[in-house]
């Protein structure tokens, strides 16, 4: 593939549920059989997101019809945006960085040949240079070592309190191994121990942080160490942190180039070369006619047949045996008419409670990289990868090649800081921005680089997202479990069963591509079965090891 191979020694491989999804991919013996009654039967696909793109993709290569319906836009939060001067330059508004660790992702991120090119974070090779912006003081710098050394005290007492509190380095070191009942032996006290507790108040509550001042936890917050500040996680559990930093999705980074979007529509165009039962050529544009059906209004149980039936927002009707959803869960309540009678009311609870974060980014196009000019005023780079406590908190540049533009996102903000601009425009908001930006950079002309119109998103006010992920609170591991699980169906009473969940709020990895990839998978697990299918003895699939390996289960 183009660009650096995507490698990394360790995988997403658990915590929760350790399984190697990516393994169970690239097996020779694929992913299972469907008997020859259901070749050619149609499954629907809500959302035609990474995660019902995936699902769809493998479903039709075991010799399903998938039957995708999508609201709006193809991709779902992997949404690329052209600025409309030059079409082949895009601002990333969802999904801009993925980590090596995310095998499954990437498995499908090769198996369609897109380029990759490292995530230009700050302090890290891509970014050559960054500015830390705090309290009205600007520190320039190539790495950690070049920072005042109140900032290494605090990527030192991070990472001891990662050590000390949740044994980093030996987790980190099963997961490596992919040893499942290591993993579970490890993160059973951990998801016991954290579970009621906030990111904050393992930081604050800590030996390492202890010991040092507000100030560093006030560091920590506004800026952080790997992909920039933390504060906006503060209020989250802090089992969700830990599965990030065990699964290393804040390192080794990587960006698509050419937009992120390129992905569910080069699968959307694929043609594999081992279809069952579909003659060769397939796609899943071939058995859409081009399109996908319009946005689903409402689900609901056929009494008579027992079957699913759909209706689309313009009152065409279907029914199915199998349907996937891979909407946003409170789309549900929202959005779509469902039968209450097709979950159960602690599934319903689970959906409904899901705490989804703000998120706001603004773009815009520029001239060229002029940031690698030197100023003739400072000896340093005219502008940098900045992480600051001002408005626009992360602001980052991306350089497209010789001879094409470049674009600066200007602002990345969440929560609190994403709702300060919801009311504003594009335009204002970029204003905005750049007002911030020239008081870190006072002697560099940013405004007059600036080509084109701004390119913005606020997640929480698309009627079709309603947040930009998941971020689960304390006390949420028992809604995440029950909702994680959904797609082992055989214990479930028969008004339930047909119906699938995927999608990164369904995962333990929220906000992350890899947990809405492997939970498409275990929907395909999951619709297999149901259509009395079955994987291959020497290859089982999630649902097969779930009894042994399936996440913990606490009591209510």
């Amino acid at each position: 593939m183009p660009g650096t191979p995507h490698h990394s020694s360790l995988s997403a491989f658990g915590p929760d549920f350790p399984f190697g999804h990516d393994q169970w991919l690239s097996h020779a013996a694929g992913l299972g059989r469907i008997p020859d009654a259901s070749l050619g039967a149609e499954v629907a696909i809500v959302g035609a997101g990474i995660a019902g793109m995936v699902a769809a993709y493998e479903l039709m290569r075991l010799g399903f019809r998938p039957v995708v319906y999508e609201a709006g836009r193809m991709g779902g939060r992997l949404r690329s945006e052209s600025f409309s001067a030059a079409p082949d330059v895009i601002a990333e508004l969802g999904g801009m960085r993925f980590p090596t660790s995310a095998a499954s992702f990437f498995h499908y991120v090769d198996l369609v040949g897109l380029e990759t090119l490292p995530f230009p974070n700050p302090l890290t090779p891509a970014a050559p240079t960054t500015v830390i912006d705090l309290a009205g003081e600007a520190h320039f710098a190539h790495t950690l070592a070049d920072l005042p050394q109140v900032f290494r005290d605090v990527a030192e007492a991070w990472d001891q309190a990662l050590e000390d509190h949740a044994d980093l380095a030996g987790m980190k070191d099963a997961i490596a191994r992919r040893d499942s009942h290591e993993i579970k032996r490890r993160w059973e006290p951990i998801v016991r121990a954290w579970d009621d507790r906030t990111f904050y108040d393992f930081v604050a509550s800590s030996d390492a942080f202890s010991r040092l001042s507000f100030r560093h936890r006030e560091i920590f917050g506004q800026v952080g160490f790997g992909t920039g500040g933390w504060d906006s996680d503060f209020p989250n559990s802090m089992l969700e942190i830990l599965r990030v930093v065990m699964s290393e999705f804040e390192d080794n980074q990587r960006r698509i180039v050419g937009g992120a979007e390129q992905l569910p529509r080069r699968l959307w165009n694929h043609t594999p070369d081992d279809l069952q039962h579909w003659p060769t050529g397939t796609s899943l544009a071939s058995l859409h006619a081009g399109a996908p059906k319009p946005g689903v209004v409402s689900i609901h149980r056929d009494s008579r047949h027992g079957r699913i039936e759909l209706t689309d927002r313009w009152e065409n009707t279907r029914a199915y045996d199998a349907v996937l959803v891979t909407t946003q869960s409170w789309l549900l309540t929202t959005n779509i008419d469902v039968d209450e009678d097709l979950f159960s009311h602690r599934l319903w609870m689970a959906l409904d409670r899901t705490r989804y974060m703000q998120s706001s980014k603004t773009f815009v196009m520029v001239d060229r990289p002029f940031w690698n000019d030197i100023n003739p005023l400072t000896g340093r780079n005219e502008m940098s990868m900045t992480l600051t406590d001002r408005n626009t908190r992360g602001t980052y540049l991306f350089d497209n090649g010789p001879g094409k533009p470049a674009v600066i996102c200007l602002s990345y903000a969440w929560m609190s800081d994403a709702l300060k601009v919801l009311p504003k425009s594009a335009d204002e908001r970029a204003a905005l921005a750049l007002d911030t930006l020239e008081k870190i950079y006072p002697h560099t002309d940013i405004r007059g680089h600036v080509i084109g119109e701004p390119i913005t998103v606020s997640w929480e006010a698309d009627p079709d997202f309603l947040g930009a992920f998941k971020g689960a609170l304390p006390g949420h591991y028992r809604y995440n479990e029950r909702m994680y699980s959904h797609f082992v169906q055989r214990d479930l009473p028969a008004a339930e069963r047909g119906i699938f969940l995927a999608g990164d709020d369904v995962s333990w990895t929220p906000g992350w591509a890899e947990g809405a990839v492997t939970t498409a998978l275990n929907a395909v697990w999951g619709i297999v079965a149901h259509h009395g299918g079955s994987t291959h003895a020497d290859n089982p699939g999630p649902g097969d090891v779930y009894d042994e390996f399936g996440p913990i289960v606490l009591g209510d």
